[in-house]
Order: C-alpha cells, then structure tokens, then sequence
C-alpha cells in the first residue's frame, strides 16, 4: 500500500489550480476538458481537485464541503518550503486569508498557516529537522 493523492472537493477546479499555482509556485499537470478533475505536480504524491458535483456524484449524502465552512475543516494541506515568510507573503498577495503568521515552533520548524479562497487550510513549513 501507499499514499496515491489527495482530492480535495471545490466550487471551481480551475480558479482552485490556478491559486495554487500562484499562490504556492506549483506546476498544473492535468485539467480535465469538462473542468470538474485537476491535478497539481507535487512530487510523489498528486495534490487533486474535484468539482464539487462531481463529488456528490459519488456520495449523494452529502459533504461539509470546505468552501461552505466558516471555519476550516479538520484537515490541511502541508507545503514545505525552505521560506516560510516568503511563501506566506506570496500566498496572502495571491488571496489567501492568514490565520496564522510565520512562527518558529519548539521542535525547530517554522510554521504558518493560511486559508485558500476555495476554504482549503495549508500549512507552510520548513522541513521537519531542518
């Protein structure tokens, strides 16, 4: 076993893509020609999206879809980065919300975290141990 990808369910896939993109400086690898599949290269493991009808399509009870949340959901996305300052600047410029400002943690890591338009939570973070 292993870890393919994650999909994340969002209102439009490629204004999502597209953040990601400028936001976080990583490469489009697929959009599907209906619009509702996406995919981002981010090494090993695929970073996709989905329309959220797609998403109902397969589970027609329903999701907390993150983009309906006023609050993130209770899971994130996280970026590793050598900058985290860096990155979250640039992330806040290309509309993310800040929830959190660069901080160095206990254990060595530097840590922000920010809210995508499309309800998405990331983290950026220095290497564990680096």
């Amino acid at each position: 076993m292993k870890f393919g990808y994650t999909i994340l369910y969002v209102p439009d896939v490629a204004a999502s893509l597209a953040f990601f993109e400028t936001a976080f400086g990583l490469t489009r690898r697929f959009l599907a020609e209906t619009g509702d599949y996406g995919e981002l290269d981010t090494g090993a493991t695929t970073l996709s999206f989905a329309s959220q009808d797609l998403a109902l399509s397969h589970h027609p009870a329903g999701y907390v879809f993150a983009s309906a949340s006023d609050r993130p959901l209770g899971v994130e996305i996280a970026l590793v980065t050598g900058d985290v300052e860096a990155a979250h600047a640039t992330a806040l410029a290309a509309g993310a919300t800040e929830l959190a400002p660069p901080k160095a943690m206990p254990w060595g890591q530097v840590v922000s975290f920010v809210r995508c338009p499309d309800g998405t939570l990331v983290e950026l973070c220095t290497p564990v141990g680096g």
